[in-house]
């Protein structure tokens, strides 16, 4: 079976359409399917429109949990033996879907979408700060991906097992994948400008998306041992303390520079201070990463349906 899983946010009128373009791409693999739109609070008509489909599941939060939330909800329900994820504003094409299936069936874990001739047309602006960002991202991860924003993947659902969807991790999931060890392949796909409505994401995205690097670099090397960043940490603020106490001592004897005449015992206490904090907050990471609890995003399910699934 293959699961189709969408999110969305206020997105109303692309809903019609976009069923009917899965369906059309679907039919033809003669295989049993499910289409699977999560509502993630929006504040239009985009539930009822969900709910006027057939086949769909359809799921509906109380509230805005974010896009995260939304794919693990619908991930979480998947009947599926290979999920597929794409966005729900027009500009994924379903069409690519079969090939992505093709392309998994070849042995890999994930196949994830390249909007190979996104943003041409911008390059300036646009698409050499996306290659900037995308290349960063390979680097701290280590999972080589041309288009880690394009949200158009198919994975074997078992990949999931014991993943908890945290944050804002969506951005990266096929390179959070590679990490634990799935095997990733990468196609180009069709990319489309959106046809209503207006994007969610601005200039802060950029901001947000180097935060998700800088925490997959801290959580693939500190997850398991944060004392060891906060241990290092302090290990240099000590450090520069006793530099700072030698050269006052320095002072002192060699030149008659009384301590008072100089910044550096109070760059000393300084130092000490942080790394005792550094310190202190490696244990308290410690103890937090022994007794975390596995809980991730949280949303509220307010209300489903499900149509009747199609049985090719």
């Amino acid at each position: 079976m293959i699961s189709v899983v969408v999110p969305f946010l206020n997105e109303e009128e692309s809903i019609p359409e976009l069923h009917r373009q899965i369906v059309n791409a679907l039919r033809p693999l003669k295989e049993e399917f499910e289409i699977i739109f999560v509502d993630d609070g929006s504040t239009d008509k985009t539930f009822e429109a969900i709910s006027a489909l057939n086949p769909i599941r359809g799921f509906r939060f109380r509230r805005n949990a974010g896009q995260t939330a939304a794919f693990g909800c619908g991930i979480a329900h998947a009947r599926g033996d290979i999920v597929v994820t794409l966005d729900g504003d027009l500009e994924n094409a379903p069409e690519d879907i079969p090939a992505l299936i093709s392309k998994l069936r070849e042995g890999y874990d994930v196949v994830a979408g390249w909007r190979k001739k996104r943003w041409s047309d911008q390059f300036a602006t646009r698409r050499i700060p996306s290659i900037i960002a995308n290349k960063l991202i390979s680097a701290v991860t280590r999972v080589r991906v041309n288009d880690h924003g394009c949200n158009l993947r198919a994975y074997r659902r078992d990949v999931f097992d014991g993943v908890v969807f945290r944050g804002e991790m969506h951005r990266m999931l096929a390179a959070y994948l590679g990490m634990r060890g799935a095997r990733v392949a990468e196609i180009p796909v069709s990319y489309t400008p959106r046809k209503f409505g207006k994007s969610k994401y601005g200039l802060s995205r950029i901001f947000r998306v180097l935060l998700d690097v800088l925490s997959f670099h801290f959580f693939r090397e500190y997850a398991s041992r944060p004392m060891h960043f906060f241990g290092y940490a302090g290990f240099f603020s000590f450090l520069f303390g006793a530099i700072a106490f030698g050269g006052a001592l320095y002072l002192r004897i060699f030149q008659g520079v009384h301590f008072n005449r100089t910044p550096l015992p109070e760059l000393v206490a300084l130092f000490v201070i942080v790394g005792v904090q550094f310190v202190l907050m490696g244990l308290l990471a410690e103890l937090l990463v022994r007794t975390r609890s596995s809980a991730g995003v949280e949303y509220d399910i307010k209300e489903d349906i499900e149509r009747h699934e199609r049985k090719i």
